[in-house]
């Protein structure tokens, strides 16, 4: 197979780190997190890495040209360049998947998959954690954000038909395997 361009999308608490890692690994495509990236442009000392530090440290949320141009810098590497790449955490707002559609206009991406699983267990999973900034008000908090973000995402992309939605619920393994088998077809078709 060649090498897969795809978003993954996903409630807090839906299992999309570990699922990310594990299709990273499957496709030999770099698994890319925005949170990863804004650490080691920052660690880098590129031009937005230390615009995104500046912000950062004055406790606001990145905007999206500083986000976007931290993603270019990220997809420029050989590796993203020759290996694909799973996107994690970007796009989260309409304009990012606009830009996001520019960077990647020669290429273009092959899915968006959404790991789908419904509130009220991405609840429980978080509770579960037991992270100490878990608190029902927090949890709650984050996941009213996510869904005003990310709503208009999935519109966006079921209109652009490259959303594809995948149960979220059962083993690792399990959804893996939907996963996989979510990608396969995508690519295949493409």
């Amino acid at each position: 197979m060649s090498a897969v361009r795809l978003v993954l999308l996903g409630r807090q608490g839906a299992g999309k780190g570990t699922q990310a890692v594990r299709l990273s690994e499957h496709y030999g495509a770099p698994h890319i997190s925005t949170g990863d990236m804004l650490r080691s442009a920052v660690a880098e000392g590129t031009e937005f890495g230390r615009k995104a530090a500046e912000i950062m440290a004055r406790g606001d949320l990145v905007p999206d040209d500083v986000i976007i141009g931290v993603v270019t810098e990220r997809l420029a590497k050989d590796d993203a360049r020759d290996n694909g790449f799973l996107l994690d955490g970007f796009p989260r707002t309409v304009a990012q998947a606009e830009a996001l559609n520019e960077l990647t206009a020669g290429s273009g991406l092959h899915a968006v998959i959404n790991i789908d699983v419904p509130l009220d267990e991405v609840r429980e999973r978080m509770r579960q954690r037991g992270r100490d900034d878990d608190t029902d008000e927090a949890i709650d908090r984050r996941l009213e954000l996510y869904e005003s973000e990310t709503a208009p995402l999935i519109s966006f992309y079921e209109a652009a038909g490259l959303m594809v939605q995948v149960d979220g619920l059962g083993s690792m393994d399990e959804v893996f395997v939907r996963l996989v088998a979510a990608v396969d077809g995508s690519t295949s078709a493409s």
